[in-house]
């Protein structure tokens, strides 16, 4: 029975029975003639323009997909961002930071010109002294105003003002600290790359200009001295600035005044001044600052009364109430060792001494 699309008297001999299989290998779809370089004219177009029968087609202009162009343009964006992210980055190549160097140090003892003057209450020494209108303790070390940088943000550099403070604090009033028990306070706060250095420096004194356990914290001869008075007087100043894109310095420079007694007095023995000045410059890289530490990059210390023929390079030894410099001089310079250091003494002028 013939179907609905064949003819009425089926299929004619010779035919292929109407299938369309024969023609379906030259059936183009849409995209194939949108893609054909050769146009048929039209019946009107050869009528009254005389064109030919067929024409060439201008070449399609090929462009990106949307697709493609929406991932070239992320990609360049990727591509700037981690650019700028590299740039500005707080956690720079280690190998493009400074080197930590080795921190140096100078102690130089101020010997007193005649005898140390004393004095029962040490509250009494403080107000004849050029001290008297020092603050107490950690209140002498205030930080300044502070602002940002030009790669550094204002809280990075008051992260580095008051981890100096904290340094200076820790090793300059810290009563363990003082009389020799502990360095750990300070050990604490020391950059990395510098603890080598730290440590030969109580383990191994040297007055190298590098090995000076005095050049990195005040403290005494527990045989020979304590505290008069817990209120150590104190004042100086703290400045920030930027050396380069990686680095902050602090500079501190700080007089601290120290009322003394021999050790194991009674009650109502003539107590003494001491006065240190301590100028430290302290240098931070972008680790320092994430982890609370220092690099000490100078020491220059001054400290008296003392005894130039003393040996301050352990500990401090301080001449008290009542006691006159001993006779000589700072050890000796030997001039042929090029990697010595010259031994300085200074003298204690009488108007820093308290007037009783």
């Amino acid at each position: 029975m013939a179907g609905p699309g064949d003819p009425p008297e089926g299929t004619p001999e010779g035919t292929s029975g109407g299938s369309e299989d024969e023609y379906r290998s030259v059936v183009f779809d849409e995209s194939f003639v949108r893609a054909a370089r050769i146009q048929e004219s039209s019946a009107q177009e050869r009528l009254t323009d005389h064109a030919p029968a067929v024409r060439r087609r201008p070449a399609l202009r090929r462009g990106l997909s949307r697709q493609v162009l929406i991932l070239v343009l992320l990609v360049a964006v990727a591509f700037g961002t981690a650019v700028y992210m590299g740039l500005r980055s707080p956690y720079q190549n280690p190998a493009a930071l400074r080197p930590v160097e080795p921190l140096r140090m100078t102690v130089i003892p101020l010997s007193p010109q005649g005898v140390v003057p004393g004095a029962a209450a040490a509250e009494s020494l403080f107000a004849h002294s050029p001290a008297a209108q020092f603050r107490f303790g950690a209140e002498g070390i205030p930080l300044p105003a502070s602002r940002r940088t030009a790669h550094f943000s204002d809280g990075q550099v008051v992260t580095a003002l008051t981890t100096a403070k904290d340094y200076i604090v820790h090793s300059s009033l810290y009563p363990e600290v003082l009389t020799g028990q502990q360095v750990r306070p300070v050990r604490a706060l020391v950059d990395a790359d510098q603890l080598d250095q730290f440590d030969e420096s109580f383990s191994r004194p040297s007055a190298d200009g590098r090995h000076a356990p005095t050049g990195w914290l005040v403290r005494f001869d527990p045989a020979r001295v304590e505290l008069a008075d817990p209120k150590i007087r104190v004042q100086g100043t703290l400045q920030a600035a930027e050396t380069d894109s990686s680095t902050l310095e602090v500079t501190a420079d700080h007089t601290f005044v120290y009322a003394l007694r021999p050790t194991g007095a009674k009650t109502g023995a003539a107590a003494s001044l001491f006065t240190v000045r301590r100028e430290l410059h302290f240098r931070f890289d972008r680790g320092d600052l994430r982890t609370h530490q220092v690099q000490l990059a100078v020491s220059y210390v001054q400290a008296g009364p003392l005894s130039c023929a003393e040996d301050s390079t352990s500990r401090l030894r301080p001449l008290l109430a009542g006691e006159t410099a001993k006779t000589g001089g700072p050890a000796g310079t030997d001039p042929y060792a090029t990697d010595g250091t010259t031994a300085l003494c200074g003298t204690l002028a009488t108007s820093a001494q308290p007037q009783v």
